[in-house]
């Protein structure tokens, strides 16, 4: 059966993703530790991927070549790069960049992934638009957006703004470029969606003040998103 793929970085990011589930039995996927069963019904593939872009490239290498995996969608917690973007608020990924990869004195732009040679990795248009639908529903503010991936905590709004400027980049985190990168190499459909916890202006002790209640807001749009992403499913697989 196909299922979806669902990637967050930590325990805090899927374990009441997990608890949820029906049917649940847990599988190793080399070193990434899944769960299978039905999420609201949408048979689900759900991964906890550990921080960073390596872990998230082998989890998301691991999963499609061990399950049907139809799309995967990263979920978690970022740092807003925008100062209109507070605690608890989503953003949609439009695109997916590797802030910090930097070939620019080779003639380079900023960014640029070297083999498929682009910078900004596209998100699916479908899953992307029943994200945005599913964040009206729950009552959650969205913007959309690039989402900047890099293995660094950012913090300063300094450091943010030049990143916001560089890559028109909504949020940051440490996972999503390279999940998106494998799937687009492997020719799968990725999404993302990241539950603010940290603003432009804010710094580590307000992630670690906030982070839960972002994941709140991730649960929340997730409730909204899976009933839409099945009925879509089913639409596709009967049109």
């Amino acid at each position: 059966m196909r299922m979806l793929g669902i990637i967050g970085a930590m325990d805090k990011e899927v374990d009441a993703l997990r608890g949820a589930m029906t049917d649940a039995r847990e599988e190793d996927a080399g070193f990434a530790r899944c769960t299978l069963g039905r999420l609201l019904g949408v048979p689900v593939c759900l991964a906890r991927c550990g921080i960073g872009k390596v872990h998230a490239a082998l989890c998301a290498q691991a999963i499609i070549m061990k399950y049907p995996v139809e799309a995967v969608l990263n979920i978690g917690v970022a740092g807003a790069l925008r100062p209109t973007l507070a605690v608890g608020d989503v953003v949609i990924a439009q695109s997916a960049v590797q802030h910090d990869i930097d070939t620019t004195p080779i003639g380079d732009p900023p960014g640029l992934i070297s083999g498929p040679n682009i910078v900004h990795i596209p998100c699916d248009g479908a899953l992307s638009a029943l994200l945005l639908k599913a964040a009206e529903a729950a009552g959650l503010r969205a913007e959309t957006g690039a989402v900047a991936t890099g293995d660094q905590f950012i913090v300063g709004a300094e450091k943010k703004d030049s990143l916001s400027r560089a890559f028109g980049a909504a949020a940051c985190d440490m996972e999503g470029g390279a999940i998106a990168q494998c799937c687009y190499e492997l020719g799968v459909p990725y999404a993302a969606c990241r539950a603010i916890s940290d603003t432009r202006d804010g710094d580590e002790r307000e992630y670690m003040e906030k982070a839960e209640q972002a994941c709140r807001s991730e649960e929340e749009l997730l409730r909204r998103f899976l009933p839409l992403y099945q009925h879509a499913r089913e639409e596709r697989n009967h049109g």
